[in-house]
């Protein structure tokens, strides 16, 4: 299943250590703090469990959302590329 991360963490370390996992787990960064990618339930359920030990008590919140099948298929996207000059 796709499923978007997203995160609002202030603190530089602990942001880095969360990209660093979502990366591990085979998500694409699409923004600074988003991150896209196809999860199982059980790998969406071990990834959260991760991000939480990693952040303890620091400041910041972290959501996750799975995408189903026909909400992908109804998806709105718009991408414009530069002209490398």
């Amino acid at each position: 299943m796709h499923c978007l991360l997203i995160y609002d963490i202030p603190d530089d370390r602990t942001r880095g250590k969360i990209a660093d996992f979502c990366l591990d787990y085979g998500l694409d960064r699409i923004q600074y703090s988003a991150f896209l990618g196809r999860l199982s339930a059980n790998h969406q359920e071990e990834l959260m469990l991760k991000l939480e030990q990693r952040m303890g008590a620091t400041p910041g919140k972290i959501d996750l959302f799975p995408i189903c099948r026909q909400d992908w298929g109804n998806r709105l996207s718009y991408e414009e590329e530069g002209t490398d000059e």
